[in-house]
């Protein structure tokens, strides 16, 4: 296998589980060191072990990177250990409830903003200083729940358009 990501360092957003774990594997076997990002309850420490446990980088950091003080540490916790970066994938996302407008949870819609909007919004801010100074990128997720306009998937489509 190719290691076209040798010596990079990335950090991956919502990583405990599903297309984060998955990113942030592959990542690993083309050579990149990873920040595995999750909630506390998340398995990220378990996510970094395996990628470990077959000569791969990884640490984990636990923390909701919607708060300003998280995603900041998050981003620190990778130049500290790493002392660059060169990816961020914006992976963190949440999709709490099938419910059409007037009935949706105001609580779920601000959830949903906070989880999937804000979170890349600060790993952004906060990663982006570094990110030039590699030539970085930024990689968003998205869904096809943003394009194929059922009425159900509001505000979520909105959010990962």
């Amino acid at each position: 296998m190719s290691r076209r990501l040798e010596d990079k360092v990335a950090i991956i957003t919502g990583a405990g589980t599903g297309i984060g774990e998955a990113i942030a594997h592959k990542f690993a076997k083309e050579g990149a060191k990873v920040v595995i990002n999750g909630l506390p309850d998340d398995p990220i420490e378990a996510v970094a072990q395996e990628i470990q446990s077959y000569g791969g980088e990884a640490i984990a950091y636990a923390g909701d990177v919607s708060e300003e003080a998280h995603a900041q540490a998050c981003v620190q916790m990778a130049i500290t250990q790493f002392s660059r970066l060169d990816t961020l994938v914006n992976n963190a996302g949440v999709f709490l409830v099938t419910a059409e407008m007037p009935d949706y949870p105001i609580e779920a819609f601000d959830q949903t903003i906070r989880m999937n909007i804000r979170s890349a919004f600060l790993m952004t801010k906060y990663a982006l200083p570094h990110l030039q100074k590699t030539q970085g990128n930024i990689v968003s997720t998205g869904s096809e729940a943003g394009s194929n306009r059922l009425a159900q998937n509001c505000p979520f489509g909105g959010t990962k358009s």
